[in-house]
């Protein structure tokens, strides 16, 4: 018997066999998109922290250093 007869081997044609995902892409996917998911909530609270409470603080410093710039005698 020859192999093209055996019981054994698939009468349709060779398939090749199927690929296997590979897990470290995904676990790699998945690591990504939680970093950008933190990084961004981070990036807007700094933002928002910046925005409220560290501008009107810098923003009256100024001020206030104008104002006392407008008290002072020409020279």
């Amino acid at each position: 018997m020859s192999t093209l007869e055996n019981e054994d081997f698939p009468r349709g044609g060779f398939r090749p066999p199927k690929a296997r995902r590979r897990p470290l892409r995904t676990i790699l996917l998945a690591l990504l998109t939680q970093y950008i998911i933190i990084a961004g909530a981070v990036g807007l609270t700094v933002a928002v922290t910046l925005h409220y409470w560290v501008t009107p603080q810098i923003v009256a410093t100024f001020e206030t250093l104008e104002a006392a710039f407008k008290r002072l005698p020409p020279r």
